[in-house]
């Protein structure tokens, strides 16, 4: 894995936006192992650009995308929420970008402020946040600091790929488990086993629950759409896993895509239920900015068949737009097909006791760190 700065990939023509030229389709070979089938110029950028074959096979000479990392240091950690339909009052990203490549993430707008593309640049171009466990400390350690769960994994996945090497997501544990400071975990990775001890331990205290988003149990469609996440089978081993320990987990069936992955739902939330999920939840999928072309060139290329259907039912619940963003709405979408899918959920959970219980981690055992050169508590 190359760990440099990314680097711009090379322009062979460049345009004005509103000109009505595209990029194309990154062949194959230089995409291989990705979620995106292009990498269209960001949303913010003056100028369009692409790449064209100047008659002497000039594209054939370029490299296939790979992995770059460029470490950053943030000037803060905790990221505070107050939208209405998100249930955590903050968060934590260590990464920006995400290697899993899934096509229909929603956090792929985001790469546009960083003068990249939504596309591939999201996939293969990262970001690491290498202060974030001092920060995290610094942060907890300021007077008047309230205690609420932090969320992990709520914009790119903290077990990403480039955890494996970078370890911010442990240190991040290690800190929270020190203060006693509940945290709440949603992954697509198998990596979160790695951290089987620190959340164990926790556990044991109540402070965290973690959470595995399963999209599908169709390995070939999860390799198509989310291509280097863990594959669905070792995600159930993974929530079976640490339910044997003695970890609250859940499940996430997200995004829903109708009839792409929708038929599964049911077979899901049975499926992880045998695993020892206690609580499942739902995300109709979102097609925000730039993800509503890069989901639909997805589609056109992995499910032609199925494309226009897809489309079609997604406008269904979006007042016939691609996406609707207002609160309370954009989770669930609405209309007949929007109620069908929740009617689903809500029975398949009832049957299998699923949400009967829910685990509210505790607050009270709070204990600040402890800075070099602050005095501790004498109470």
């Amino acid at each position: 894995m190359d760990l440099q700065p990314p680097q711009t990939p090379p322009v062979r023509q460049t345009s004005a936006p509103g000109s009505g030229e595209l990029p194309e389709e990154i062949p194959s070979g230089r995409r291989r192992g990705r979620g995106s089938v292009s990498n269209h110029t960001g949303r913010f950028e003056q100028q369009i650009r692409s790449q064209s074959d100047d008659g002497w096979e000039s594209l054939g000479d370029l490299d296939a995308f790979s992995t770059s990392v460029q470490e950053e240091r943030a000037k803060s950690i905790i990221s505070s929420n107050k939208s209405p339909d998100i249930g955590f009052d903050q968060s934590i990203n260590p990464y920006r970008g995400c290697e899993h490549g899934c096509v229909y993430c929603y956090a792929r707008p985001t790469h546009a402020f960083l003068g990249l593309s939504a596309g591939l640049d999201f996939e293969s171009k990262l970001f690491a946040k290498v202060n974030a466990p001092e920060l995290l400390e610094r942060e907890l350690a300021k007077p008047g600091y309230k205690v609420k769960t932090i969320a992990l994994g709520t914009n790119t996945d903290p077990y990403q790929p480039i955890e494996r090497q970078y370890r911010i997501m442990r240190r991040l544990l290690e800190i929270l488990e020190r203060a006693n400071h509940p945290v709440g975990i949603v992954t697509k990775s198998a990596l979160i086993l790695r951290d089987k001890d620190i959340l164990t331990s926790m556990a044991k205290r109540g402070l965290v629950k973690v959470a595995l988003s399963i999209t599908t149990l169709d390995r070939k469609l999860a390799r198509a759409m989310e291509p280097r996440a863990s594959t669905p089978q070792k995600r159930l081993d993974a929530l079976e896993d640490l339910s044997s320990a003695g970890i609250p987990t859940a499940v996430m069936v997200a995004p829903i895509i109708p009839a792409l992955n929708d038929p599964e739902i049911e077979t899901i939330l049975t499926r992880t239920h045998a695993a020892g999920a206690c609580e499942a939840g739902y995300v109709m999928l979102r097609l925000p900015l730039e993800i509503a072309d890069l989901f639909q060139e997805w589609l056109n290329k992995n499910a032609p068949d199925r494309a226009k259907r897809v489309m079609s039912l997604m406008r269904s619940m979006r007042g016939g737009k691609d996406y609707d963003a207002q609160w309370g709405k954009r989770m669930r979408g609405q209309g007949p097909y929007a109620w069908q899918i929740g009617r689903r959920f809500e029975l398949a959970t009832r049957r299998l006791g699923l949400n009967a219980k829910s685990f509210d981690l505790r607050r009270d055992l709070f204990e600040p760190p402890v800075l070099p050169g602050q005095q501790m508590s004498l109470l």
